[in-house]
């Protein structure tokens, strides 16, 4: 079987946006409007289509991507092939968006029209520059009041630092928008009605638009022949481009990230997605639109491009693993060269281990089509493989790659959950297993000394909904302790310490002596061992045992048993005996000397600290700010957005725990917060020792 569609006629993208902004809606309907889904489904009605978890059609919220393959023909009536990633906009979920974004090529950022650039938008456009992903801005929620998509057109520029070309400008707004004028084609594009079958017609500009419309058109203009000599000479000389010279300027700006094609509608009302359909068509990339995606060679460490072509070695990256009933677990994979085809042998190059390709899909929202094979450009999910985590590679095992690697953020906040009965024991184990799978920022751990087990994650709700998975989708009951702040410690001052194991019982004796250099290393740079050893005094074969001796001090903390992080150790000195030293030895002494170094070097407790942002009518902003002072937080900055006041701080992880009810009560349900991990800082002295007194 060959390939149906060019790899020209690909657009991989995903949907980004802050919560409630309508992404699921936008996407939703951009599926009706494909043909891949029969019923319009309603995120209030908790019927979205891509949202096939209970939690998620309760929550109205997108908690996993879902990958999604639809057809839509541009406005030559050539039919192209969309894979739409949806992404989930909950902070708690960035790791979600990071995975989701590393497969993309391109992406859609929904805005709500009534409130601009908020927070999480904030966050995702960060991560989308971070992956280098071209955008498209549509500006959703038209239909709303308040809704203002010139106000939102300011935002952009002074929130985000981007420059945002509108190719439309609405025509009305709030319960008055009819439509769109299409700059490009300088006409007006109108809906009769707001049902899904509402009649799409284009035909002249209103009069009282036809101004705005020029102003808009020239400015658009202006933008796009800067993107080439020719055409920017011809423009000075009195001449526009035509609207195909158009079409091309603002794609090349739109692959290159110049400027940021902006439309509007409202996707709830079924106005403005087929035009924006035709500009995901028009102007995000196809997969070969971005440049080679470089790997490197396992074995030398040698950078190894791969062209998005099927004759290149294949080459594909696992970005997320779900579980389904019935069919177990399944990977999705983005291909990025070569062909694959079922029951293909491959390695995974980031484990070194041996997988096959077992079933293919292609997979809309819960519903999956199987298939023989997949080309470079595809998104396709494979059911079977046994040793693959999210973020790794897969590949030729005769021409082997690693595409990237992952960086997962460490979990700042513990729970400790037990099972209510033996029956929920084994249950237990296996489902957390699978989430942790699934979610490589969501960890699992057992306490070595209660035996306990405990659950670490990015923040208090990804931990409840966690929680509410366990109960729901695997039937686990289970009793949970409050949620616990993962402190850390780090050492205040350098110290030097010298120490001796001796030990001397019948037979062989113990004997091992260290010196080491204790010293803070800066914030966040890590643990450091070094060894600068002269004349063998320690020999190479205990150095392991004294590296492990160091590591599970690091591990298990001296203080309060959380971990020692941001410290160098270097080993520059010691002594051995011929026959009384051991590895295990130097293990004994080196554990001993880091306790006591780090007793005269004095040991800080460390805790996270999260950027908080408050969206509050005005008239509750004296008492918010109060009650964040009094939670020892920082305020850094204050300002209005439309008619509501952000307020922005840092505040300790310790002191927000159950914050939604309190903010709740406070503005009588009307201010939002959203929270983020930002640093880990000192603990202040009073604070500190009741966490002693807590911990000790």
């Amino acid at each position: 079987m060959a390939r149906q569609y060019p790899i020209e006629d690909y657009r991989n993208f995903g949907i980004m946006a802050h919560i409630d902004a309508g992404k699921t809606t936008t996407t939703e309907r951009v599926l009706f409007y494909t043909g891949k889904s029969y019923k319009i489904g309603e995120v209030h009605d908790g019927a979205a289509t891509m949202d096939f978890m209970d939690q998620e059609a309760e929550r109205g919220i997108t908690i996993t991507s879902a990958a999604t393959t639809c057809f839509w023909p541009g406005r030559d009536g050539k039919k192209r092939r969309l894979n739409i990633i949806d992404t989930p906009g909950h902070v708690d979920f960035t790791i979600e968006v990071e995975r989701s974004l590393r497969v993309l090529d391109g992406a859609v950022c929904v805005l709500d029209s009534n409130q601009g650039v908020e927070p999480q938008t904030e966050t995702v456009w960060r991560q989308g520059d971070k992956y280098g992903v071209p955008r498209i801005i549509f500006s959703n929620k038209m239909d709303k009041t308040g809704a203002d998509f010139y106000m939102c057109l300011d935002d952009i520029k002074e929130k985000l630092g981007a420059k945002a070309v509108p190719l439309q400008i609405p025509i009305g707004a709030e319960s008055n928008f009819v439509g769109v004028v299409d700059l490009i084609e300088m006409e007006a594009i109108t809906w009769d009605g707001d049902g899904k079958d509402a009649k799409m017609t284009k035909g002249p500009i209103p009069a009282d638009l036809v101004d705005k419309a020029n102003e808009f058109r020239a400015s658009m203009i202006e933008a796009a022949v800067e993107m080439d000599d020719a055409a920017m000479e011809a423009y000075l000389e009195g001449n526009e481009p035509d609207k195909d010279t158009l079409r091309k300027l603002i794609r090349k700006a739109t692959v290159t990230r110049a400027f940021y094609p902006m439309m509007c509608g409202s996707a709830f009302k079924n106005k403005g997605v087929q035009p924006l359909l035709d500009a995901v068509v028009d102007f995000l990339p196809s997969p070969l639109d971005r440049e080679s995606y470089v790997g490197i060679d396992p074995k030398t460490g040698a950078d190894l491009p791969r062209k998005p072509s099927d004759s290149e070695p294949l080459s594909m990256i696992a970005f997320k693993i779900m579980s389904f009933e019935h069919v177990g677990s399944i990977t999705f994979c983005r291909i990025y060269s070569g062909k694959l085809e079922q029951g293909m042998a491959l390695a995974n190059t980031t484990r070194d281990k041996k997988e096959r390709a077992g079933r293919m899909y292609l997979m809309h929202a819960a519903d999956r089509e199987e298939i023989k094979e997949a080309f470079a450009g595809d998104i396709i999910a494979l059911q079977g493989l046994k040793d693959t985590r999210t973020g790794e590679t897969l590949c030729d095992p005769n021409k082997p790659v690693i595409l990237e690697k992952m960086d997962f953020p460490e979990p700042v906040i513990n729970l400790k959950i037990e099972p209510k009965t033996k029956a929920d024991q084994e249950k237990m184990a296996i489902a957390l297993h699978t989430m942790a799978v699934e979610d490589p920022s969501f960890r699992v751990a057992v306490d070595q000394e209660s035996g306990e087990t405990i659950l670490k994650g990015m923040g208090e709700l990804h931990l409840d909904i966690k929680v509410d998975i366990l109960k729901r989708t695997y039937g686990v009951d289970a009793i949970v302790g409050a949620p616990q702040v993962a402190y850390r410690e780090t050492l205040a001052r350098p110290a030097d310490v010298d120490y001796t194991h001796k030990k001397q019982t019948g037979g062989t004796g113990q004997f091992a002596r260290v010196k080491l250099k204790l010293e803070p290393n800066e914030t966040g740079a890590g643990n450091v061992f070094e060894t600068s050893i002269i004349g063998g005094t320690v020999p190479k074969e205990y150095i392991p045992g004294v590296e492990k001796g160091v590591k599970s001090v690091w591990d298990n903390g001296i203080l309060i048993g959380f971990p020692l992080v941001d410290m160098k150790v270097n080993l520059y000195d010691g002594a051995f005996h011929d026959v009384d030293s051991s590895a295990i030895a130097f293990e004994i002494a080196t554990r001993a000397a880091m306790k006591e170094g780090c007793e005269k070097g004095g040991v800080k407790i460390l805790e996270p600290i999260m950027d908080v942002e408050v969206v509050s009518p005005q008239e509750f902003v004296g008492g918010i700010i109060g009650d964040i002072n009094g939670r020892r937080g920082q305020i850094r900055d204050q300002q209005m957005r439309g008619n509501a006041a952000v307020i922005r701080a840092f505040v300790p992880l310790a002191n927000m725990f159950g914050y939604v009810s309190q903010l709740r009560s406070q503005s009588t349900g009307r201010a939002s917060y959203t929270m983020q991990f930002a640093h880990y800082a000192e603990v202040p002295r009073n604070v500190a020792d009741e966490v002693k007194a807590k911990y000790a």
